[in-house]
C-alpha cells in the first residue's frame, strides 16, 4: 500500500461560447475553466468528474493515460453536464470504468440535463461540441470509497449552484474536491438563484468548512489561481455569494447588479457567469 495517495489536476481553460441576446458581441462569452481530478495509488484510481466538451473528454482521457492510472470510478459531484458530458472518451480508454455518484438524485439531476429543453440550453452555448447522449452515473448509495487501502469519502452537503452537491474528501490528504459547492477565483454561477437557493449554498459551504480541509480543489478554477487553500476560498465564496445577493436586492436592473460587482470582483475570471446571473434575477 502506498504511503499516501497522489492527487493531480486537469484545468480545462475558459471556452469560448455563445454570449446570446444582450451580451456584448465584441467580447468573447467564455465558459468558467473547469477541472478533472485524479486521486491515485499506485495504480488504481478515482476520477473526480470528466469536463463538458468531447474535446475535452478526449484531453482529459489523454492525461490519465499519461499519468499510468487505471481509474476504476468516475466520480462526478453533481449533475451538471459540464462535469460528465466529456466521460465518454474516458470510457473508451478505460473500458473497465464506472461512472458513478453517490446519490440518486445525483443520477436523477444529470438524467435531467439529456432532456431536450436542458440539451437546447447547452446546445445554444456549445453548438455541436458535446456529447448528447452520456453516459449516465449510477448511484452508489454509499459515501466509503477506497484507493489501495487508503479512504476516499463522498460527503453530500447540499444545495450549490442550481444542483444537489456532493463532495469527495481525502483525509490521507486533507484535501477536499468541492465539485461546484467553491469557487476559485472565478464568478460564481448564479443563475436562476433565489434568495432562499443563496442560504442553502451558504448552509452547504459551512457543511465543507466543519471538516476544516487544509486543500480545497474546486470545480470552476481560473488557471492563475493563486493556491487551493480552503480558508481562502470558503471566505470568497461566502463573501461573494452574501455580496450578489445584496446587490440583486438593491439594484433595480442587472447592468447595476454587474456594476456593484465588478467593482469588487474585476479581478475574477468569467465575467459572463456574473452576466447570466444578474440578468437571471430580473426576467419577468
Amino acid at each position: 500500500m502506498p504511503d499516501s495517495l497522489s492527487i493531480s489536476v486537469f484545468n480545462s481553460g475558459y471556452l469560448p461560447v455563445n454570449g446570446g441576446p444582450g451580451w456584448d458581441p465584441t467580447r468573447q462569452a467564455t465558459w468558467p475553466a473547469s477541472t478533472a481530478t485524479l486521486i491515485a495509488g499506485d495504480r488504481d484510481a478515482i476520477l473526480v468528474d470528466a469536463l463538458m466538451t468531447t474535446r475535452e473528454g478526449e484531453q482529459l482521457a489523454a492525461w490519465v493515460t499519461g499519468a499510468g492510472k487505471d481509474p476504476s470510478l468516475i466520480v462526478i459531484t453533481h449533475g451538471h453536464g459540464d462535469h460528465f458530458f466529456g466521460a465518454g472518451p474516458i470510457l473508451a480508454a478505460f473500458p473497465d470504468a464506472r461512472v458513478v455518484a453517490m446519490t440518486a438524485q445525483v443520477v436523477d439531476e444529470a438524467r435531467a440535463q439529456t432532456r431536450p429543453a436542458v440539451l437546447d440550453n447547452w446546445t445554444g452555448w456549445f453548438g455541436d461540441q458535446f456529447d448528447r447522449d452520456p453516459a449516465i452515473p449510477t448511484a452508489l448509495n454509499t459515501g466509503e470509497l477506497q484507493i489501495e487501502g487508503h479512504p476516499v469519502n463522498l460527503i453530500a452537503v447540499g444545495g450549490a449552484d442550481g444542483a444537489f452537491a456532493t463532495i469527495v474528501h481525502v483525509p490521507d490528504r486533507d484535501t477536499i474536491c468541492s465539485g461546484d459547492a467553491v469557487y476559485n477565483n472565478i464568478h460564481m454561477w448564479l443563475w436562476n438563484s433565489t434568495p432562499h437557493s443563496r442560504a442553502t449554498w451558504l448552509h452547504s459551504i459551512d457543511a465543507i468548512a466543519a471538516l476544516e480541509p487544509a486543500t480545497i480543489i474546486t470545480g470552476h478554477r481560473d488557471p492563475d489561481a493563486p493556491d487551493d487553500d480552503a480558508q481562502r476560498l470558503l471566505d470568497q465564496s461566502r463573501s461573494y455569494i452574501e455580496d450578489f445577493d445584496r446587490a440583486v436586492a438593491g439594484s433595480g436592473s442587472a447592468p447595476e447588479v454587474i456594476d456593484t460587482m465588478m467593482a469588487k470582483y474585476s479581478h475574477y475570471g468569467n465575467p459572463y457567469t456574473l452576466f447570466v446571473g444578474a440578468y437571471s434575477q430580473f426576467n419577468s
